[in-house]
Order: C-alpha cells, then sequence, then structure tokens
C-alpha cells in the first residue's frame, strides 16, 4: 500500500502544477485508471478538459493518442483496418487510434453512431475484431471521451448502452477567481504541459491495478452497494435504473479510492463519495421528472438517504426501517 499512495501521490501533484485547483478531478480520474474504467467528460470548452488528459499521459510513461470525433470520422478511423501490401502480395492490419494507454476522444458525440459503437468492444473487453481476427489492446487501457453539453446542433446523444461503458462522469467546472489567475500566470509564460515528465510506467500501473482488485470489501459493503443500485430501479422518479454493471462499477471504484486514501479496506463513505459520479450517466427519468426539473443527482441524494447504511460485517442494524425514497415533482 506504501508504494501505491507513494506513486498515486506523485501522479497528483504533478497534474497539479498544470490543472490549478481541481484536485478532486485530478483523484477520480486516477480512481477510474486503476479501477480499470473509463471516463466520460462532460462540460463546456475552454475548462481544460484536453489539458487534463495531456497531463495524465505525460505522467506515465505510456502511449497516448487524440482522435478529434467529426461527423465524416469512420470506424476504421478508430479501430483499425487490413490493407492489402501489393509489394508482399499479403493483407496487413493497421491499428487505429483505439491502440494506446490513454485514448482521448474529443467531442464524441459529434460522430454517428455507428462510429460511436466501434468503441463499445474495445472498452468492454479491451479488443477489438477486424476482419474475424481478434487484436488485444494494451494494458492499462483508458478511453476519456469528452463532450459539450451546451452546443447540441449536429450532435448524436450517446445512446444509454454506449453510457453505460463509461465507469464515471465528471465536469471539471470553471475555476475559482484565485485559481484562474493562477491560470494565467502559469500559464501565460510558457507551455506548462511539456515540462511534465514520467513519474511511473504502464507495468506499474498494471500492479497498482492488481492490488487494488485485493483490496477488502466485507460483504455488508457489498450488500450496500447492491441496495443503492437497486434503489435506483424503484424510484418513481427513475423510467430506466442502474445496472448490474454499475455494482460492479462502483465496487471497482470504491477499491481504487481506498487505496488512493492508503486504507486496504472499502468504507461506506467511499461508496456514498463515488455513487453521483459513477451512477449519475446510468438513469434516465421519467417525463414528468424531467418537466419537473428533476435532475439524476436529485434522485441519488434522496437514494443515499433512504438506504440504510451498514454497521458492522452483518449489514444494517437489525429492524432498521428503510425509508421510501419521495417522489420527484
Amino acid at each position: 500500500m506504501q508504494r501505491l499512495g507513494e506513486e498515486t501521490a506523485a501522479i497528483e501533484q504533478q497534474m497539479a502544477t498544470v490543472m490549478e485547483g481541481k484536485p478532486e478531478v485530478v483523484r477520480l480520474l486516477l480512481v477510474s485508471l486503476l479501477a480499470g474504467g473509463h471516463v466520460l467528460l462532460e462540460d463546456v470548452p475552454g475548462v481544460g478538459k484536453t489539458l487534463l488528459t495531456k497531463a495524465l499521459g505525460r505522467s506515465l510513461e505510456c502511449t497516448v493518442k487524440r482522435v478529434q470525433f467529426t461527423p465524416d470520422l469512420l470506424p476504421t478511423d478508430i479501430t483499425g483496418v487490413t490493407v492489402y501490401q501489393q509489394e508482399s502480395g499479403r493483407f496487413t492490419f493497421r491499428p487505429g487510434a483505439v491502440f494506446a494507454n490513454v485514448v482521448l476522444g474529443d467531442e464524441i458525440n459529434r460522430a454517428g453512431p455507428k462510429t460511436q459503437s466501434a468503441l463499445l468492444e474495445a472498452m468492454e473487453e479491451q479488443q477489438v475484431t477486424i476482419d474475424g481476427v481478434t487484436h488485444a489492446l494494451p494494458s492499462p487501457f483508458l478511453v476519456i471521451a469528452t463532450q459539450n453539453p451546451i452546443e447540441l446542433e449536429g450532435t448524436y446523444p450517446l445512446p444509454e448502452a454506449q453510457r453505460d461503458r463509461f465507469l464515471m462522469r465528471l465536469s471539471i467546472g470553471y475555476p475559482s477567481a484565485d485559481a484562474e489567475l493562477e491560470v494565467l500566470e502559469v500559464h501565460g509564460e510558457g507551455d506548462r504541459l511539456a515540462e511534465l515528465s514520467p513519474v511511473t510506467d504502464a507495468s506499474s500501473i498494471n500492479w497498482l491495478k492488481e492490488v487494488v482488485g485485493q483490496l477488502h470489501a466485507a460483504p455488508a459493503l457489498r450488500r450496500y452497494i447492491v441496495d443503492v443500485v437497486r434503489a435506483t430501479r424503484e424510484h418513481p422518479a427513475v423510467e430506466l435504473g442502474a445496472s448490474p454493471r454499475a455494482s460492479l462499477a462502483l465496487l471497482r471504484a470504491a477499491r481504487a479510492l481506498a487505496a488512493i486514501a492508503g486504507r486496504d479496506f472499502v468504507i461506506p463513505d467511499d461508496v456514498k463519495h463515488l455513487t453521483p459520479y459513477v451512477l449519475a450517466h446510468r438513469l434516465v427519468l421519467t417525463p414528468q421528472a424531467r418537466m419537473g426539473d428533476a435532475t439524476p443527482d436529485d434522485v441519488l441524494a434522496e437514494v443515499l438517504a433512504s438506504v440504510p447504511v451498514p454497521t458492522s460485517d452483518r449489514g444494517p442494524q437489525a429492524g432498521a426501517p428503510r425509508r421510501q425514497a419521495a417522489s420527484l415533482r
């Protein structure tokens, strides 16, 4: 655990030199990396989405590729293509942009559904199949996709099946006045990103992921995760709740957060802290709830307030009543 804490702290400290005032976003990005998940960055232009990804890539000694999603982008641009070599008389495979440890998909909702779906197999199974041949992707493998929630003209919203592939949805947000002043001082005089150097490598990250996967999660805590996820399906404001994949994602993320915090066990606060980031983008609210300006975050706040928190390995206190989540109007 000491080595894990030292390496993650080194990455956080280095990324903080270019991402002023956003330590929580940096930590959550590391949680996704160690949990083996992918991140959807949804925010307005100019807040540092691409800078965040590049800072992570420069902090790791691994391959990084960026794809600008546009309406004319083809699926083969993502996965790769088999071409005929006239000189040798053979077909050879040319890897696409997805063959990297960190892949930035910029403005993913600009591409058509067919191109978006090219990422599905890669994100879920860490492989792509071209002309019947399966090609393994490098490890670690992290997809960071960005999209602008404001400018929606000419975009293709991600379907529920695609959103469910992302471990987390994050929003960077505008910096505070002091942090924005620091941005001017740091980035106004040169390229601070170019000064970053790797503090760890791909093999170390793979080892850290194995350590994270072995962290203790008590039976009562796993039951708590299941209760939270199931409560989203029963909430009256929800048309489509979180899937069992969301339960697995929440457990993996909670283990990673606990490890970064220096613990070898998961506590309920880890689950509560990560629930909005892991579950909000997986929920589909009813039309009535949306008309009432309800949001997934509102639903999750009610869910967390209604599900009893475990106090021992045996789970919630015996006889503790379970409060029903109130309907959002």
